[in-house]
């Protein structure tokens, strides 16, 4: 209750920055005409050829997940990271690190390329909106350290827990319903029928993840945990996005199953780590992201082409395909994963010198810095009781 403030400002600023930055660089190095498969070279500050109407709307629906990915990180690094600090990663993110593996899966890039399968596919993100944003905010979370009070003396988990579980629950709903535009949106036509598979597949793999983290923390733990459940169904969602348009019903149930397992089994792990990571981050957007782009490789079932409805199909393993999409989505989840983690890496630790240090003082911890940095309480007719 003592960071709402901090945290909304941080999302407010994710899109704000992120949006900016886009405009003036991420786009062109994403979507830009292809030099080598690494980058792309034209579009700055969306001039000269890129002043077109398709331009345009391929702009606002990729700076829309180029913010996400900055977005996804506020959640691992909350309560303890400096304003400036924030703002200057979420910059980086939006300009670099996103459009950069964006462009060498959806710009034309070499992981496009591979000779494996089709190459690399990813139809809305899983890999490159969401990995990306989980992988940089694990980093993140790792550099910072854990909050004053989650572990004790003896290395014990002592739960932080989150002051509105109602509002966690509405912003629950609204993602789900924002993925019905994440992810048949994502044809970036209303008049492609592929979105009927796309919409049912997301739905039905976010509703099975919900039901396997619910039941997974009840036999772990004895409780039917709301805040599990919630994240399970954020697991599924995030697993689905890669694969949605590619997989029957079928998958996108095996598939969101083992998405909320997976995103219980994260944060169990994270915790024996010590790596606090306050919402789930890393479980929900980094593993799962990963889960997302390899499942593709499984369970592509042949009907549906590269992005297209015509052929080459893009099949998986279960369906005939063989290793070879197998073994393009497992080369562009690694390829992922290092990219974030060394950049996140590289941003943070500049950040530490640019801004000396990344983690506010302990004393600003502990009183919460919404009025500290922000001079606005985000509860002003209650009072914060501080316990330390």
């Amino acid at each position: 209750a003592k960071n709402a403030v901090n945290l909304m400002m941080k999302n407010l600023m994710d899109f704000v920055m992120g949006s900016l930055a886009f405009w003036a660089i991420g786009f062109a190095l994403m979507m830009g005409s292809d030099w080598k498969g690494i980058i792309g070279t034209t579009g700055w500050f969306l001039h000269g050829d890129a002043y077109d109407v398709g331009t345009y709307l391929l702009w606002m629906f990729e700076a829309v997940f180029a913010a996400t990915a900055a977005t996804i990180v506020s959640g691992g690094v909350a309560e303890r990271i400096k304003f400036p600090v924030y703002l200057f990663y979420s910059i980086i993110v939006s300009a670099i690190i996103y459009p950069i593996y964006g462009h060498w899966v959806w710009g034309g890039g070499w992981l496009s390329k591979l000779p494996f399968g089709v190459g690399a596919v990813d139809f809305a993100g899983s890999g490159v909106v969401h990995a990306i944003g989980g992988i940089i905010a694990l980093v993140g979370a790792k550099m910072l350290g854990p909050r004053i009070g989650k572990y004790d003396e003896q290395g014990r988990v002592k739960p932080i827990l989150g002051h509105n579980i109602p509002m966690a629950a509405l912003g629950a709903f609204i993602l789900w319903f924002g993925w019905f535009g994440f992810n048949p949106g994502s044809t970036l036509s209303a008049h492609e029928l592929r979105i009927a598979v796309i919409a049912t597949n997301t739905n039905l793999a976010a509703a099975a993840a919900a039901l396997s983290a619910l039941l997974f923390m009840k036999f772990k733990h004895g409780k039917w945990d709301i805040g599990m459940t919630l994240n399970g169904a954020l697991a599924g969602l995030v697993a689905i996005t890669a694969p949605c348009a590619w997989v029957e019903a079928w998958a996108a149930v095996v598939i969101g199953l083992i998405a909320g397992v997976l995103v219980c089994w994260g944060v169990i792990m994270l915790d024996k780590l010590h790596i606090d990571d306050p919402v789930g981050a890393f479980p929900v957007h980094g593993l799962n992201g990963l889960w997302g782009v390899i499942s593709v490789g499984l369970f592509a079932d042949g009907t549906y082409g590269n992005y297209t409805t015509e052929a080459p199909y893009v099949t998986g393993l279960f369906y005939g395909g063989g290793f070879g999409q197998l073994a393009a989505q497992l080369i562009s989840a690694i390829v992922c994963f290092v990219w974030a983690f060394v950049c996140a890496w590289i941003t943070f630790s500049l950040a530490k010198a640019l801004f000396n240090g990344i983690r506010i003082s302990p004393e600003e911890e502990l009183e919460g810095v919404d009025i500290i940095e922000h001079g606005t309480p985000a509860y002003p007719d209650f009072q914060v009781v501080k316990h330390y």
